[in-house]
């Protein structure tokens, strides 16, 4: 492997899979698989490979009408892995916030104790804020809405009671008498681009997601979202969810990625945007912001495709190198501050393979150079 730059300050480095609940899985983008459609048993085998595979952690995303349901797949899939975090998204709102904290307390439990962290469980939960299937919200209400829900999720997964007079949730109850393992709070992970996101993950995220994004742009994301949570007296981490595609060589790299979208009809790419309930957000604006400054291959900058972005709503580049170079682009986020990666790749249970063997050994042994 080349010399590489060493990375700033920063937290233990997390490196997560993504499970494709959400209809998200393809050989050519746009082109709908059956056998890669979202099921029990096809995300089961995304999640079980990564746990034997050695990634830190999964992530189970969360829609309405795509796919299948995060909290009943992470309740299901809980006895089936052995290691690996679970980071299970949650839609704020969607559940009363004391039944949800119930939940989420006893998938904490059929997980059981983090060999990675003694001092908790192995459940992370990911805060959405999104619109209610069938009842839309104007987004800074609706942050609004989500701090709510995360305080008394959080203060209840802590055996603290909650009075709570606010202005969407009007309660007294005392914690559920099932407790997560280390009767402590999962740590929540939480994102979005806007003023009230950015508002709303200083007072309650504990690690701070971004989509793909340039080097720089990220860093001066890290430096905002830093500086409003130490205005809260609160401290960060930061997470980074993008898609890798990597192979032996470069031109193999950028080959595979053109052939991701070969098959891709921009209408039906149109349409797979379109469908989310984010579809609207400042985060989907900025990836679409990115794929029009991209040059006529789709790089905004070296090594940062944004061809994914032509049929998915969310997460819309990906890292496209041999491994010398996405490790490197990898170290290049770390040293703005990322220290946790959540990755994935199309098709996601080989492209699970072809990362933990090319990227996943090699990036950890970078880090532990430096540490």
């Amino acid at each position: 492997m080349t010399d590489r730059p060493a990375p700033a300050t920063r937290g233990p480095l997390e490196v997560a899979w993504f499970a494709a609940l959400c209809d998200d899985d393809y050989e050519f983008l746009g082109v709908p698989d059956p056998a890669l459609a979202s099921s029990f048993e096809h995300c089961g085998d995304i999640a079980r490979a990564a746990d034997r595979l050695g990634f830190d952690n999964i992530l189970l995303p969360s829609g309405y009408d795509l796919g299948i349901d995060s909290v009943a797949f992470a309740a299901g899939i809980a006895p089936q892995v052995a290691d690996i975090d679970l980071l299970l998204a949650v839609r704020c709102a969607e559940q009363w916030p004391p039944q949800l904290a119930r939940q989420l307390a006893t998938i904490d439990r059929m997980l059981g104790p983090s060999k990675r962290h003694p001092d908790r469980g192995r459940l992370c939960v990911n805060i959405i804020s999104s619109d209610l299937p069938g009842a839309p919200l104007e987004s800074e209400p609706r942050y609004r809405r989500t701090v709510e829900v995360a305080t008394i999720v959080r203060s209840l997964l802590s055996g603290e009671p909650v009075v709570h007079h606010g202005e969407f949730f009007d309660l007294a109850v005392e914690p559920p008498r099932v407790t997560t393992l280390n009767g402590t709070c999962p740590p929540f992970y939480f994102g979005g681009l806007s003023e009230a996101a950015r508002d709303a993950a200083a007072e309650i995220a504990d690690v701070y997601l971004t989509w793909p994004d340039t080097v720089a742009a990220t860093a001066e994301v890290v430096a905002d979202l830093r500086a409003r949570a130490a205005a809260r007296g609160r401290d960060l981490r930061f997470g980074f969810r993008c898609h890798v595609i990597v192979r032996d060589t470069e031109a193999e790299a950028r080959d595979a990625a053109a052939r991701l979208v070969s098959r891709l009809d921009p209408g039906i790419g149109e349409q797979i945007r379109r469908r989310s309930l984010d579809s609207g957000s400042a985060g989907v604006a900025r990836q679409a912001e990115l794929r029009s400054s991209a040059d006529a291959d789709g790089f905004v900058e070296d090594h940062l495709w944004t061809g994914v972005g032509r049929a998915r709503s969310g997460a819309g580049a990906a890292i496209v190198g041999d491994p010398d170079q996405v490790v490197a682009t990898m170290l290049r986020y770390v040293q703005v501050g990322v220290d946790s990666f959540i990755l994935s790749g199309y098709p996601h249970l080989g492209e699970c393979e072809r990362v933990a063997r090319d990227v996943l050994p090699f990036l950890r042994a970078a880090i532990a150079a430096i540490d």
